[in-house]
């Protein structure tokens, strides 16, 4: 039975979280494969809004199992806050497991980001200051602490011996006052060490076992195609591949399981953080899909979410480097009530037009944006785009229907799954 990968197509916040969960309730198993707690993921259930940055997205069906993968890095307090969160509103996590294999963010990876950071000045990527850049950079380095020396407190005690001294080496080189104890690192670490042990195994053992069981495995990504280290806006992004051939990676699985690959996009394009972002928009309609919808703004971060239009040059790329085979486009229900809505279908640069997107930030903040340019659609009550999406596609307002269907000729892709509200309810598939 193949396996479905999740991913976003844009900068993330695209509402992989709602799409993963109205996912999971086909699904034995959901991974997440990649990033970690500044990737932020939000599920509603009923009148109950879930937001996650490490646990995935299907922890809240009792009935399918949720894997960390090797691929995350994983911030200990954070996790166990979810976790006890998560139960202290009913769900027991009792479906979980962690990847022996993945590394840990330590404290000292947190001063490091906000350091180094503040170092690179106008290179910045606009961080979340998690931690995640510099525990990948130890990952890289072989310099990382992983959940299986967490678990196991002579190996924790002998790699904290090492590395304090040349982590607080580096502090004191940057200019950060922080002092750095080894023995107090290693007294809340082993303690988190015990409280997680009961969920850690060999996960890749475990999800092959179960794809030879025909189990049915979904692999939620993190971020999105454009934050991703290799194809991304760099430096402007993440420190993780966010594509869907990262999922065999960050799991430990083959590729040749993985060939359902679904995109997730929202109807309009946002972001997080710094870099050029050729369809952004300010003013009243900036101000319009900012506060629709329960508000554009960070999971992690809470900072304000840039927005603009939807932008198809960055899809085109998002189809390509992952192989999309079908698509779910979010959030039609925020751009009721907008008289026109655009599409950007190129880039204006330097007398020419650009129909792929360019490597260079230099050149995408040159950039100016083609548009196609349709008709609105009606501002309708939650419970109307519930009625809808109850009847199916084609209880569409007629407008909508024509900008789903110019998305598709656009990047010869179908959308199989639209949202129109936040709920479950609010979701139709085809």
């Amino acid at each position: 039975m193949p396996a479905t990968v999740a991913v976003g197509c844009q900068f993330g916040d695209e509402g992989k979280g709602k799409i993963i969960d109205f996912l999971a309730a086909d699904a034995d198993v959901v991974v997440r494969f990649q990033g970690g707690a500044n990737a932020g993921h939000t599920v509603q259930v009923l009148d109950e809004l879930y937001a996650f940055h490490l646990l995935p997205s299907g922890v809240l069906r009792k009935r399918t199992m949720n894997v960390i993968g090797n691929g995350v890095v994983i911030e200990p307090s954070q996790l166990l806050k979810e976790i006890e969160d998560t139960k202290a509103r009913g769900h027991p996590v009792t479906n979980l497991r962690i990847s022996d294999r993945a590394h840990i963010v330590m404290p000292y990876h947190k001063i490091l980001d906000g350091l180094e950071e503040k170092l690179k000045g106008g290179l910045g990527a606009g961080t979340t200051l998690r931690g995640i850049g510099p525990a990948f950079e130890d990952k890289v380095g072989r310099f990382g602490i992983r959940m299986c020396d967490l678990i196991d407190p002579e190996s924790l005690r002998e790699k904290l011996q090492t590395i304090v001294p040349i982590k607080q080496r580096l502090i004191d080189a940057y200019g950060g006052g922080e002092r750095l104890d080894a023995d107090a690192l290693f007294a809340e670490h082993e303690a988190y060490g015990k409280r997680l042990a009961p969920f850690v195994i060999d996960t890749s053992t475990w999800l092959d076992a179960a794809l030879k069981r025909r189990k049915r495995i979904l692999f939620e990504g993190a971020q999105g195609t454009h934050l991703c280290i290799d194809h991304g806006v760099y430096p402007f992004g993440t420190s993780s591949n966010c594509v869907a051939g990262a999922a065999s990676v960050g799991a430990g699985v083959g590729p040749q399981h993985l060939t359902d690959i679904l995109g997730v996009a929202k109807a309009f394009t946002s972001r997080v953080g710094s870099g050029p972002f050729p369809t952004e928009l300010e003013g009243p309609i900036a101000e319009h899909l900012r506060e629709r919808g329960g508000g554009e703004y960070g999971t992690t971060t809470r900072r304000p979410r840039r927005v603009g239009w939807l932008d198809l040059v960055m899809l085109r790329m998002a189809v390509r480097v992952n192989g999309l085979t079908r698509l779910a486009v979010t959030k039609f229900d925020v751009l009721g009530g907008l008289d026109r809505v655009r599409a950007c279908i190129g880039y204006r640069h330097d007398g020419g037009i650009l129909k792929e997107f360019p490597a260079s930030m230099r050149v995408l903040s040159e950039c100016g944006p083609m548009y196609r340019e349709f008709k609105g659609w009606p501002d309708l009550p939650e419970e109307e785009w519930i009625r809808i999406a109850s009847r199916g596609r084609r209880a569409l307002p007629e407008t909508t229907q024509r900008y789903v269907a110019f998305i598709e000729s656009q990047l010869k892709v179908p959308v199989r799954i639209l949202s129109v509200g936040r709920s479950r309810a609010a979701t139709m598939g085809r």
